[in-house]
C-alpha cells in the first residue's frame, strides 16, 4: 500500500468519523432543538442509544481496520526496501562487468540475467503505470530498461572485441540511469534526515582511549578473580597474553581503533 493510498484511506476514515460525531451530537441535543417533529426526536434518541450501545464494537472495528491498513503499508515498505537492495546489487554487478578487461560470455550472461530478474521482480511491488484490463501499461521505472539496453551492447557473442571507450560509455550510462532511478524510487520510503549527521569530510574520532571508573573497577575485579582460579590451559593463557602485548605495542592509534 503506497503512501498515497494510506493517506486517502485515512482521509476517508477521518471524514466518516467527523460525520458520525456530528450525527451523535445532533442526536444528543435533539430534545433541546425547538420545532423538530416528535418522530424526528424519537428517531434521534434511538440513533444515539444505538450508537452508545455499539460504541465498543465500532471502536474495535475501527482499530482492527487501521491495524490492517498499517500492516499492509509495513509489508509494502519491506518489499520496497528489498527491491531497492536488489537494484543496488544489480548495479554493482553491471559496473563490475564493465570493468572487466576481457568480458567472457558467462560474465555477460550473469549480468544480463541479473538485470532481467530485477526488472521482473519489480512486479511484486508495483503494477505498470496506466495498466488496465485491456492495456499493458508502462513499466514504472524505465531507467532499469536503459541499464539493460546499455549492457546488451557489450554482448561478446555479437562484438568479441569491445574497446575500453565503449565500456566506459556503458558504465556512465548505467550510472546515469541508476542515479535517475534513485531520485524517484526512494521517495516512497519517507526517508528523513539523520538527527546526528557527520557532514565534514576527513572527520576523525573525537573520543579518547579509556573507560569510566566503574568499568575499570569491574575489569580489575574480574582479573583478580581469574587469577585466583587455576588455569586448565596455561599455554593458551600465555599465547593470548603474548598476542595482546604485541597488539598493544603497535601504538596508541591501533589500540584506539580496536577498542
Amino acid at each position: 500500500m503506497t503512501r498515497v493510498s494510506v493517506n486517502r484511506t485515512l482521509a476517508r476514515l477521518y471524514w466518516l468519523l467527523a460525520v458520525v460525531l456530528l450525527l451523535l451530537l445532533a442526536s444528543k441535543f435533539a430534545d433541546d432543538m425547538p420545532g423538530l417533529p416528535p418522530f424526528v426526536v424519537a428517531a434521534a434518541n434511538n440513533v444515539y442509544e444505538f450508537m452508545r450501545d455499539m460504541s465498543l464494537l465500532i471502536a474495535t472495528g475501527g482499530v482492527a481496520y487501521l491495524s490492517n491498513v498499517f500492516q499492509k503499508r509495513s509489508k509494502f515498505v519491506e518489499s520496497l526496501e528489498e527491491e531497492w537492495r536488489n537494484i543496488v546489487r544489480t548495479k554493482s554487478v553491471l559496473l563490475s562487468t564493465c570493468e572487466k578487461p576481457y568480458l567472457a560470455t558467462d560474465d555477460y550472461l550473469t549480468a544480463y540475467y541479473r538485470i532481467s530478474e530485477t526488472i521482473d521482480t519489480m512486479r511484486i511491488v508495483y503494477r505498470n503505470a496506466g495498466e488496465t484490463d485491456g492495456l499493458i501499461g508502462l513499466y514504472p521505472y524505465a531507467p532499469l530498461h536503459d541499464m539493460r539496453r546499455a549492457l546488451q551492447t557489450l554482448d561478446p557473442r555479437l562484438n568479441p572485441e569491445v574497446p575500453n571507450e565503449k565500456k566506459a560509455l556503458v558504465r556512465d550510462a548505467i550510472l546515469q540511469a541508476f542515479n535517475a532511478l534513485r531520485e524517484t524510487f526512494l521517495e516512497e520510503l519517507d526517508l528523513e534526515e539523520p538527527q546526528h549527521p557527520l557532514l565534514i569530510p576527513g572527520s576523525r574520532r573525537l573520543k579518547t582511549p579509556g573507560a569510566a571508573v566503574s568499568a575499570m573497577v569491574v575489569e580489575e575485579n574480574q582479573r583478580r578473580r581469574l587469577k585466583r582460579e587455576p588455569s586448565p590451559r596455561p599455554d593458551i593463557d600465555g599465547f593470548l597474553t603474548t598476542l595482546r602485548a604485541e597488539e598493544e605495542n603497535l601504538g596508541k592509534a591501533d589500540e584506539t581503533a580496536l577498542r
